[in-house]
Protein backbone atom coordinates (compact mmCIF):
# COMPACT_ATOMS: atom_id res chain seq x y z
CA UNK A 1 0.00 0.00 0.00
CA UNK A 2 1.51 3.18 -1.02
CA UNK A 3 2.28 5.61 1.87
CA UNK A 4 -0.22 7.89 3.12
CA UNK A 5 0.03 11.38 2.47
CA UNK A 6 -1.41 15.25 3.93
CA UNK A 7 -0.06 18.62 4.09
CA UNK A 8 -0.69 21.09 7.50
CA UNK A 9 -2.45 24.39 6.44
CA UNK A 10 -0.33 27.16 7.63
CA UNK A 11 -1.64 29.26 10.82
CA UNK A 12 -2.37 32.26 8.22
CA UNK A 13 -4.73 29.93 5.70
CA UNK A 14 -5.99 28.20 8.65
CA UNK A 15 -7.07 31.85 9.79
CA UNK A 16 -9.16 32.60 6.45
CA UNK A 17 -10.91 29.22 7.37
CA UNK A 18 -11.46 30.28 11.09
CA UNK A 19 -12.70 33.57 9.92
CA UNK A 20 -15.42 32.51 7.77
CA UNK A 21 -19.20 32.22 8.58
CA UNK A 22 -22.91 32.59 6.45
CA UNK A 23 -21.76 36.20 5.83
CA UNK A 24 -18.05 36.37 5.78
CA UNK A 25 -16.85 34.25 2.43
CA UNK A 26 -13.36 34.06 2.16
CA UNK A 27 -12.69 33.60 -1.00
CA UNK A 28 -10.63 35.53 -3.44
CA UNK A 29 -11.95 35.90 -7.17
CA UNK A 30 -11.90 37.14 -10.54
CA UNK A 31 -13.78 38.21 -13.69
CA UNK A 32 -11.55 37.66 -17.01
CA UNK A 33 -12.59 39.01 -20.51
CA UNK A 34 -11.81 37.49 -24.06
CA UNK A 35 -11.55 39.08 -27.44
CA UNK A 36 -14.37 37.77 -29.34
CA UNK A 37 -13.21 34.25 -31.44
CA UNK A 38 -11.48 32.50 -29.46
CA UNK A 39 -12.53 29.26 -26.94
CA UNK A 40 -15.26 28.60 -29.37
CA UNK A 41 -16.35 25.11 -31.86
CA UNK A 42 -16.01 25.46 -35.70
CA UNK A 43 -19.97 25.97 -35.37
CA UNK A 44 -19.72 29.34 -32.87
CA UNK A 45 -20.78 27.37 -29.56
CA UNK A 46 -18.37 27.70 -26.68
CA UNK A 47 -15.90 24.87 -26.74
CA UNK A 48 -16.76 23.88 -22.71
CA UNK A 49 -14.83 20.44 -23.20
CA UNK A 50 -11.79 21.75 -24.75
CA UNK A 51 -11.52 24.62 -22.19
CA UNK A 52 -12.12 21.59 -19.21
CA UNK A 53 -9.22 18.97 -20.80
CA UNK A 54 -7.06 22.34 -21.14
CA UNK A 55 -7.53 23.38 -17.26
CA UNK A 56 -7.61 19.33 -16.29
CA UNK A 57 -4.02 19.46 -18.52
CA UNK A 58 -2.29 21.70 -16.17
CA UNK A 59 -3.71 20.42 -12.43
CA UNK A 60 -0.74 18.27 -12.22
CA UNK A 61 1.10 21.85 -11.70
CA UNK A 62 -1.35 23.00 -8.98
CA UNK A 63 -1.58 19.81 -6.88
CA UNK A 64 -4.35 21.87 -4.20
CA UNK A 65 -7.13 22.36 -7.32
CA UNK A 66 -7.19 18.24 -6.31
CA UNK A 67 -7.23 18.09 -2.54
CA UNK A 68 -9.53 18.65 0.21
CA UNK A 69 -10.06 19.58 3.73
CA UNK A 70 -9.52 16.98 6.42
CA UNK A 71 -9.53 17.85 10.07
CA UNK A 72 -7.03 16.63 13.19
CA UNK A 73 -9.24 15.09 15.48
CA UNK A 74 -9.59 17.44 19.16
CA UNK A 75 -7.53 19.97 17.90
CA UNK A 76 -9.87 20.24 14.39
CA UNK A 77 -6.71 21.72 12.63
CA UNK A 78 -7.35 21.95 8.89
CA UNK A 79 -4.86 19.57 6.51
CA UNK A 80 -4.69 18.91 2.49
CA UNK A 81 -5.68 15.52 1.09
CA UNK A 82 -5.89 14.25 -2.27
CA UNK A 83 -9.51 14.02 -3.40
CA UNK A 84 -10.16 10.89 -4.42
CA UNK A 85 -13.26 11.68 -6.24
CA UNK A 86 -12.19 14.46 -7.92
CA UNK A 87 -14.29 15.65 -11.34
CA UNK A 88 -13.78 18.60 -13.36
CA UNK A 89 -17.36 18.82 -14.25
CA UNK A 90 -18.07 20.35 -9.93
CA UNK A 91 -15.25 23.08 -10.55
CA UNK A 92 -15.54 23.91 -14.35
CA UNK A 93 -19.23 25.32 -14.90
CA UNK A 94 -21.11 27.19 -17.92
CA UNK A 95 -23.61 30.48 -17.58
CA UNK A 96 -25.60 32.16 -20.86
CA UNK A 97 -26.68 35.63 -20.53
CA UNK A 98 -30.08 36.01 -21.46
CA UNK A 99 -31.06 39.76 -20.48
CA UNK A 100 -28.87 43.02 -21.62
CA UNK A 101 -26.12 40.57 -22.79
CA UNK A 102 -23.64 43.26 -21.52
CA UNK A 103 -21.37 43.82 -18.67
CA UNK A 104 -24.78 44.91 -16.63
CA UNK A 105 -25.96 41.48 -16.57
CA UNK A 106 -22.59 39.93 -16.58
CA UNK A 107 -21.92 42.18 -13.23
CA UNK A 108 -25.11 40.67 -11.71
CA UNK A 109 -24.47 37.39 -12.44
CA UNK A 110 -20.85 37.66 -10.77
CA UNK A 111 -22.49 39.21 -7.61
CA UNK A 112 -24.35 36.37 -7.76
CA UNK A 113 -21.45 33.69 -7.93
CA UNK A 114 -19.42 35.66 -5.01
CA UNK A 115 -22.36 35.32 -2.94
CA UNK A 116 -22.07 31.47 -2.71
CA UNK A 117 -19.97 29.86 -0.34
CA UNK A 118 -17.46 27.17 -1.42
CA UNK A 119 -18.18 23.52 -0.61
CA UNK A 120 -15.69 22.44 1.73
CA UNK A 121 -16.47 18.71 1.06
CA UNK A 122 -14.69 19.57 -2.26
CA UNK A 123 -11.48 21.33 -3.95
CA UNK A 124 -12.27 24.66 -2.89
CA UNK A 125 -12.27 26.55 -6.26
CA UNK A 126 -14.74 27.28 -9.39
CA UNK A 127 -14.50 28.63 -12.62
CA UNK A 128 -17.48 29.40 -14.43
CA UNK A 129 -17.31 30.09 -18.66
CA UNK A 130 -19.81 32.77 -19.28
CA UNK A 131 -21.54 33.69 -23.01
CA UNK A 132 -24.10 35.23 -24.60
CA UNK A 133 -22.42 38.96 -25.00
CA UNK A 134 -24.18 40.62 -28.11
CA UNK A 135 -20.43 41.42 -29.03
CA UNK A 136 -19.16 37.65 -29.10
CA UNK A 137 -16.96 38.00 -26.07
CA UNK A 138 -16.46 34.97 -23.29
CA UNK A 139 -15.70 35.57 -19.92
CA UNK A 140 -14.60 33.53 -17.33
CA UNK A 141 -15.20 34.02 -13.82
CA UNK A 142 -12.75 32.15 -10.98
CA UNK A 143 -13.27 31.63 -7.83
CA UNK A 144 -10.46 30.28 -5.03
CA UNK A 145 -10.82 30.15 -1.49
CA UNK A 146 -8.19 32.45 0.51
CA UNK A 147 -6.58 29.40 2.10
CA UNK A 148 -5.30 28.31 -1.00
CA UNK A 149 -3.24 30.79 -2.46
CA UNK A 150 -2.72 34.60 -2.23
CA UNK A 151 -2.55 37.74 -4.46
CA UNK A 152 1.11 36.91 -5.83
CA UNK A 153 0.75 33.29 -5.97
CA UNK A 154 -2.15 33.73 -7.87
CA UNK A 155 -0.25 35.76 -10.65
CA UNK A 156 2.46 33.09 -10.38
CA UNK A 157 -0.82 30.54 -11.13
CA UNK A 158 -2.04 32.46 -13.83
CA UNK A 159 0.64 30.96 -15.92
CA UNK A 160 -0.02 27.99 -16.23
CA UNK A 161 -3.55 28.89 -17.48
CA UNK A 162 -2.49 32.09 -19.61
CA UNK A 163 0.72 32.25 -22.12
CA UNK A 164 1.47 35.40 -23.86
CA UNK A 165 0.94 33.47 -27.35
CA UNK A 166 -2.05 31.68 -28.54
CA UNK A 167 -1.99 27.93 -27.69
CA UNK A 168 -4.03 25.68 -30.26
CA UNK A 169 -2.96 21.99 -29.16
CA UNK A 170 -4.35 20.71 -25.74
CA UNK A 171 -1.81 18.10 -24.31
CA UNK A 172 -2.89 15.84 -21.79
CA UNK A 173 -1.23 15.82 -18.31
CA UNK A 174 -0.36 12.67 -16.58
CA UNK A 175 -3.12 10.80 -15.05
CA UNK A 176 -4.26 11.57 -11.98
CA UNK A 177 -3.65 9.11 -9.14
CA UNK A 178 -4.70 10.61 -5.64
CA UNK A 179 -2.56 9.44 -2.69
CA UNK A 180 -3.88 7.55 0.33
CA UNK A 181 -5.29 9.79 3.39
CA UNK A 182 -3.99 9.40 6.98
CA UNK A 183 -6.38 7.76 9.64
CA UNK A 184 -7.60 10.08 12.31
CA UNK A 185 -5.57 7.97 14.75
CA UNK A 186 -2.09 8.92 12.13
CA UNK A 187 -3.16 12.55 12.05
CA UNK A 188 -3.76 12.63 16.17
CA UNK A 189 -0.17 10.76 16.65
CA UNK A 190 1.98 13.20 14.35
CA UNK A 191 0.30 16.31 15.70
CA UNK A 192 1.17 15.51 19.14
CA UNK A 193 4.94 14.44 18.11
CA UNK A 194 4.86 17.70 15.97
CA UNK A 195 3.82 19.74 19.18
CA UNK A 196 6.76 18.13 21.18
CA UNK A 197 9.27 18.60 18.84
CA UNK A 198 8.07 22.33 18.38
CA UNK A 199 10.47 23.87 21.27
CA UNK A 200 13.50 22.62 20.12
CA UNK A 201 12.87 23.59 16.30
CA UNK A 202 12.29 27.03 18.07
CA UNK A 203 16.23 26.77 19.24
CA UNK A 204 17.80 25.81 15.98
CA UNK A 205 15.49 28.49 14.18
CA UNK A 206 17.42 30.98 16.66
CA UNK A 207 20.81 29.14 16.46
CA UNK A 208 20.17 30.24 12.49
CA UNK A 209 19.77 33.74 12.30
CA UNK A 210 23.16 34.21 12.40
CA UNK A 211 26.67 32.41 13.08
CA UNK A 212 28.06 34.77 15.76
CA UNK A 213 26.27 36.22 18.75
CA UNK A 214 26.27 40.25 17.74
CA UNK A 215 24.55 38.92 14.41
CA UNK A 216 22.05 37.21 16.70
CA UNK A 217 21.33 40.45 18.99
CA UNK A 218 21.35 42.38 15.96
CA UNK A 219 18.83 40.22 14.25
CA UNK A 220 16.01 39.93 17.28
CA UNK A 221 16.65 43.60 17.78
CA UNK A 222 15.45 43.95 14.65
CA UNK A 223 12.69 41.77 14.81
CA UNK A 224 11.06 42.62 17.76
CA UNK A 225 11.36 45.72 16.78
CA UNK A 226 9.10 44.99 13.42
CA UNK A 227 6.67 43.43 15.60
CA UNK A 228 6.31 46.13 17.96
CA UNK A 229 5.63 48.62 15.18
CA UNK A 230 2.89 46.51 13.43
CA UNK A 231 1.12 46.00 16.98
CA UNK A 232 1.14 50.00 17.71
CA UNK A 233 0.00 50.73 13.89
CA UNK A 234 -3.53 50.04 15.11
CA UNK A 235 -4.07 46.09 15.33
CA UNK A 236 -4.80 46.94 18.57
CA UNK A 237 -7.39 48.97 18.39
CA UNK A 238 -10.53 50.30 16.61
CA UNK A 239 -10.97 52.01 13.55
CA UNK A 240 -13.61 54.81 13.55
CA UNK A 241 -17.07 53.63 12.74
CA UNK A 242 -18.31 54.85 8.99
CA UNK A 243 -21.31 54.32 6.55
CA UNK A 244 -19.02 52.14 5.22
CA UNK A 245 -18.68 49.86 7.93
CA UNK A 246 -22.48 48.38 9.19
CA UNK A 247 -22.94 44.69 10.03
CA UNK A 248 -22.42 43.17 6.62
CA UNK A 249 -25.38 40.19 4.91
CA UNK A 250 -24.27 37.10 2.37
CA UNK A 251 -24.76 38.94 -0.50
CA UNK A 252 -22.47 41.03 -2.68
CA UNK A 253 -22.71 43.07 -5.75
CA UNK A 254 -19.52 43.53 -8.10
CA UNK A 255 -18.73 46.45 -10.04
CA UNK A 256 -15.58 47.67 -11.72
CA UNK A 257 -13.43 50.62 -13.63
CA UNK A 258 -10.86 50.86 -15.85
CA UNK A 259 -7.63 53.65 -15.32
CA UNK A 260 -4.76 54.22 -18.00
CA UNK A 261 -1.32 52.58 -16.31
CA UNK A 262 1.04 55.69 -17.97
CA UNK A 263 -1.38 58.17 -16.19
CA UNK A 264 -1.08 56.55 -12.49
CA UNK A 265 2.74 56.46 -13.40
CA UNK A 266 3.08 60.02 -14.45
CA UNK A 267 1.12 61.02 -11.19
CA UNK A 268 4.06 59.15 -9.05
CA UNK A 269 6.95 60.57 -11.53
CA UNK A 270 5.44 63.97 -10.70
CA UNK A 271 4.93 63.42 -7.06
CA UNK A 272 7.56 60.79 -6.54
CA UNK A 273 6.18 57.54 -4.26
CA UNK A 274 5.14 54.43 -5.86
CA UNK A 275 1.67 53.34 -8.12
CA UNK A 276 0.76 52.00 -4.51
CA UNK A 277 0.85 55.84 -3.45
CA UNK A 278 -1.12 56.76 -6.27
CA UNK A 279 -3.89 54.08 -6.02
CA UNK A 280 -4.24 54.26 -2.03
CA UNK A 281 -4.51 58.48 -2.65
CA UNK A 282 -7.41 57.86 -5.26
CA UNK A 283 -8.78 55.97 -2.61
CA UNK A 284 -8.57 58.09 0.01
CA UNK A 285 -10.25 60.97 -2.18
CA UNK A 286 -13.21 58.54 -2.68
CA UNK A 287 -14.09 57.54 0.74
CA UNK A 288 -13.75 61.27 1.63
CA UNK A 289 -16.26 62.41 -1.31
CA UNK A 290 -18.46 59.28 -0.33
CA UNK A 291 -18.38 59.79 3.61
CA UNK A 292 -19.35 63.95 3.25
CA UNK A 293 -21.87 62.77 0.36
CA UNK A 294 -23.55 60.96 3.62
CA UNK A 295 -23.35 63.54 6.01
CA UNK A 296 -20.44 62.49 7.63
CA UNK A 297 -18.03 64.74 8.89
CA UNK A 298 -14.19 63.36 7.80
CA UNK A 299 -11.99 65.77 10.14
CA UNK A 300 -11.60 63.43 13.17
CA UNK A 301 -12.45 59.90 11.34
CA UNK A 302 -9.69 57.62 11.67
CA UNK A 303 -10.07 55.80 8.71
CA UNK A 304 -7.77 52.83 7.98
CA UNK A 305 -6.71 50.35 5.15
CA UNK A 306 -5.40 47.17 5.23
CA UNK A 307 -2.71 46.65 2.40
CA UNK A 308 -1.31 43.04 1.89
CA UNK A 309 1.90 43.12 1.22
CA UNK A 310 3.64 39.83 -0.28
CA UNK A 311 6.25 38.27 1.85
CA UNK A 312 7.02 35.64 -0.23
CA UNK A 313 10.91 35.20 -1.00
CA UNK A 314 11.86 35.42 -4.71
CA UNK A 315 11.91 32.21 -6.58
CA UNK A 316 9.53 30.80 -4.01
CA UNK A 317 6.62 28.88 -6.13
CA UNK A 318 4.90 27.01 -3.35
CA UNK A 319 0.82 27.09 -2.88
CA UNK A 320 -0.81 28.81 0.13
CA UNK A 321 -0.62 32.23 1.60
CA UNK A 322 2.78 34.02 2.25
CA UNK A 323 1.19 37.33 3.24
CA UNK A 324 1.50 40.19 5.60
CA UNK A 325 -0.83 43.21 6.28
CA UNK A 326 -0.27 46.94 6.04
CA UNK A 327 -2.39 49.05 8.21
CA UNK A 328 -2.41 52.61 6.85
CA UNK A 329 -4.66 55.63 7.87
CA UNK A 330 -6.26 57.67 4.73
CA UNK A 331 -5.90 61.26 5.24
CA UNK A 332 -9.71 61.90 4.25
CA UNK A 333 -8.99 65.05 6.50
CA UNK A 334 -7.22 66.70 3.58
CA UNK A 335 -9.20 68.61 1.42
CA UNK A 336 -6.70 68.49 -1.74
CA UNK A 337 -5.34 65.52 -3.73
CA UNK A 338 -1.80 66.92 -3.64
CA UNK A 339 -1.92 66.71 0.31
CA UNK A 340 -3.33 63.52 0.42
CA UNK A 341 -0.31 62.07 -1.93
CA UNK A 342 2.13 63.65 0.41
CA UNK A 343 1.30 62.36 3.49
CA UNK A 344 0.34 58.74 2.25
CA UNK A 345 3.92 58.57 0.50
CA UNK A 346 5.44 59.58 3.85
CA UNK A 347 3.46 56.88 5.53
CA UNK A 348 4.21 54.18 3.23
CA UNK A 349 8.16 55.06 3.14
CA UNK A 350 8.07 54.92 7.17
CA UNK A 351 6.23 51.94 7.04
CA UNK A 352 8.80 50.18 4.99
CA UNK A 353 11.45 51.17 6.97
CA UNK A 354 9.92 50.08 10.27
CA UNK A 355 9.41 46.51 8.60
CA UNK A 356 5.90 46.25 9.65
CA UNK A 357 5.06 43.61 7.21
CA UNK A 358 8.24 41.86 8.74
CA UNK A 359 6.52 42.79 12.15
CA UNK A 360 3.10 41.52 10.82
CA UNK A 361 4.15 38.30 9.45
CA UNK A 362 6.27 37.41 12.69
CA UNK A 363 3.18 38.14 14.96
CA UNK A 364 1.23 35.43 12.95
CA UNK A 365 3.90 33.50 13.47
CA UNK A 366 4.29 33.47 17.05
CA UNK A 367 0.70 32.94 17.33
CA UNK A 368 1.00 29.59 15.12
CA UNK A 369 0.89 27.57 18.29
CA UNK A 370 -2.55 28.43 19.17
CA UNK A 371 -4.98 24.98 18.57
CA UNK A 372 -7.51 25.74 16.02
CA UNK A 373 -10.22 24.94 18.05
CA UNK A 374 -9.41 28.18 20.26
CA UNK A 375 -8.34 29.99 16.75
CA UNK A 376 -11.77 29.68 15.31
CA UNK A 377 -13.68 30.91 18.45
CA UNK A 378 -11.41 33.67 18.75
CA UNK A 379 -11.83 34.93 15.25
CA UNK A 380 -15.55 34.12 15.49
CA UNK A 381 -15.57 36.93 18.91
CA UNK A 382 -13.33 38.87 17.01
CA UNK A 383 -14.90 39.33 14.36
CA UNK A 384 -18.19 40.94 16.31
CA UNK A 385 -16.23 43.43 18.56
CA UNK A 386 -12.66 43.69 16.57
CA UNK A 387 -12.33 46.30 13.39
CA UNK A 388 -8.74 47.73 13.27
CA UNK A 389 -9.37 48.72 9.95
CA UNK A 390 -11.94 50.39 7.51
CA UNK A 391 -11.17 48.52 4.33
CA UNK A 392 -9.19 46.42 2.29
CA UNK A 393 -7.23 47.76 -0.27
CA UNK A 394 -5.05 45.54 -2.55
CA UNK A 395 -3.00 45.97 -5.97
CA UNK A 396 -1.63 43.11 -8.29
CA UNK A 397 0.59 43.94 -10.92
CA UNK A 398 0.54 41.64 -13.61
CA UNK A 399 2.08 41.18 -17.33
CA UNK A 400 2.29 44.06 -19.83
CA UNK A 401 2.26 42.04 -22.67
CA UNK A 402 -1.07 40.64 -24.43
CA UNK A 403 -1.68 37.03 -23.06
CA UNK A 404 -4.05 34.03 -24.09
CA UNK A 405 -6.26 31.81 -22.99
CA UNK A 406 -5.73 28.77 -25.38
CA UNK A 407 -6.09 31.07 -28.65
CA UNK A 408 -8.58 33.57 -26.40
CA UNK A 409 -7.06 37.27 -26.09
CA UNK A 410 -7.65 38.31 -22.27
CA UNK A 411 -8.77 41.58 -22.55
CA UNK A 412 -9.00 42.89 -18.94
CA UNK A 413 -9.33 40.85 -15.80
CA UNK A 414 -11.16 42.62 -12.76
CA UNK A 415 -10.11 41.03 -9.04
CA UNK A 416 -12.20 40.69 -5.80
CA UNK A 417 -11.20 40.47 -2.33
CA UNK A 418 -13.23 39.09 0.37
CA UNK A 419 -14.88 41.15 2.94
CA UNK A 420 -14.39 40.79 6.14
CA UNK A 421 -16.81 41.00 9.01
CA UNK A 422 -18.25 44.94 9.20
CA UNK A 423 -16.42 46.17 6.08
CA UNK A 424 -19.10 47.31 3.23
CA UNK A 425 -16.18 47.43 0.58
CA UNK A 426 -13.48 46.15 -0.41
CA UNK A 427 -11.48 47.34 -3.21
CA UNK A 428 -8.69 45.33 -5.82
CA UNK A 429 -6.35 46.17 -8.79
CA UNK A 430 -4.88 44.57 -11.00
CA UNK A 431 -3.04 45.99 -13.76
CA UNK A 432 -2.11 44.63 -17.79
CA UNK A 433 -0.80 45.84 -20.71
CA UNK A 434 -1.00 49.71 -19.98
CA UNK A 435 -4.56 49.34 -18.18
CA UNK A 436 -5.24 49.17 -14.00
CA UNK A 437 -8.35 47.30 -13.51
CA UNK A 438 -10.50 48.23 -10.70
CA UNK A 439 -12.37 45.44 -8.82
CA UNK A 440 -14.79 46.64 -5.97
CA UNK A 441 -17.02 44.48 -3.99
CA UNK A 442 -19.69 45.47 -1.53
CA UNK A 443 -22.28 44.07 0.53
CA UNK A 444 -25.29 44.55 -0.94
CA UNK A 445 -27.57 44.77 2.08
CA UNK A 446 -24.98 47.17 3.55
CA UNK A 447 -24.01 49.32 0.79
CA UNK A 448 -26.84 50.53 -1.35
CA UNK A 449 -25.02 52.88 -3.77
CA UNK A 450 -21.82 51.24 -4.98
CA UNK A 451 -21.81 52.60 -8.40
CA UNK A 452 -21.62 56.46 -6.45
CA UNK A 453 -18.28 55.34 -4.75
CA UNK A 454 -17.25 53.74 -8.10
CA UNK A 455 -17.75 57.08 -9.68
CA UNK A 456 -16.25 58.80 -6.51
CA UNK A 457 -13.36 56.60 -7.60
CA UNK A 458 -13.07 57.94 -10.85
CA UNK A 459 -13.16 61.41 -9.96
CA UNK A 460 -10.89 60.98 -6.83
CA UNK A 461 -8.05 59.58 -9.64
CA UNK A 462 -9.03 62.64 -12.47
CA UNK A 463 -7.94 64.83 -10.02
CA UNK A 464 -5.19 63.54 -8.87
CA UNK A 465 -4.11 63.50 -12.38
CA UNK A 466 -4.70 67.14 -13.06
CA UNK A 467 -3.19 67.89 -9.74
CA UNK A 468 0.28 66.75 -10.80
CA UNK A 469 0.15 67.76 -14.19
CA UNK A 470 1.95 70.99 -14.93
CA UNK A 471 -0.08 74.10 -15.92
CA UNK A 472 0.78 75.29 -19.39
CA UNK A 473 1.73 79.08 -19.50
CA UNK A 474 -0.79 81.29 -20.55
CA UNK A 475 0.72 82.43 -24.83
CA UNK A 476 2.38 86.30 -24.24
CA UNK A 477 0.66 88.80 -26.01
CA UNK A 478 2.20 90.03 -28.97
CA UNK A 479 4.52 92.69 -28.63
CA UNK A 480 2.83 96.27 -29.57
CA UNK A 481 4.88 98.92 -30.82
CA UNK A 482 5.57 101.65 -28.42
CA UNK A 483 4.14 104.97 -28.64
CA UNK A 484 4.20 108.29 -26.84
CA UNK A 485 0.31 109.23 -26.66
CA UNK A 486 1.03 113.11 -27.04
CA UNK A 487 3.50 113.12 -30.17
CA UNK A 488 0.93 110.97 -31.53
CA UNK A 489 -1.45 113.74 -30.92
CA UNK A 490 1.26 116.54 -32.18
CA UNK A 491 1.59 114.36 -35.45
CA UNK A 492 -1.95 113.94 -35.90
CA UNK A 493 -2.34 118.03 -35.39
CA UNK A 494 0.28 118.35 -38.15
CA UNK A 495 -1.15 116.18 -40.82
CA UNK A 496 -4.33 118.13 -40.24
CA UNK A 497 -3.00 121.66 -40.05
CA UNK A 498 -1.15 120.35 -43.59
CA UNK A 499 -4.35 119.69 -45.25
CA UNK A 500 -5.95 122.44 -44.15
CA UNK A 501 -3.83 124.89 -44.68
CA UNK A 502 -4.47 127.11 -48.04
CA UNK A 503 -1.81 127.12 -50.80
CA UNK A 504 0.73 129.69 -51.36
CA UNK A 505 -0.02 131.82 -54.52
CA UNK A 506 2.94 131.36 -56.97
CA UNK A 507 5.71 134.29 -57.30
CA UNK A 508 5.21 136.58 -60.11
CA UNK A 509 8.12 137.28 -62.57
CA UNK A 510 9.43 140.89 -62.47
CA UNK A 511 8.56 143.16 -65.22
CA UNK A 512 11.18 143.49 -68.14
CA UNK A 513 13.41 146.85 -67.68
CA UNK A 514 13.49 149.25 -70.68
CA UNK A 515 16.64 150.54 -72.28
Amino acid sequence: MSETHYERLSFLDSTFLAMEDRNAHFHVAGVMQFAPGGLRTPDGSVDIDRIKAFIESKLHNIPRYRQVLDWVPIEEHPVWVDDAFFDIDFHVRRATLTAERDDVELQRLTGTIFSQKLDRFRPLWELWVIDGFKDDRIAIITKVHHCMIDGMAGVDLMKELLAPFPVAEVVPGPAFEPRPSPSKMQLLTDEAQRRMAMPFQAVRSVRHLSDTVSGVIDEVDVRLRAMSKALSSGWLKNASPTPLNARIGPNREFKWMQTDLAAAKAVKNAFGGTINDVILTTVAGAVRKYLLAHDTPTDELDFRVMAPVSVRSEGDQSLGNQVAMWLLDLPIDLSTPRQRYKQIAQETVELKETNQALGASLLVQATSWTPSTILASAMRLAGTNVRPFNMTVTNVPGPQIPIYFLDAKLEVQYPMVPLWTNHGVGVALFSYNGQIAWGVVADSDSVTDLDRFIGYLDESFQELVAASTPKKPRPKPKARAKSNGKAKARSSKKTASKKAAPKKPAAKKPAATQG
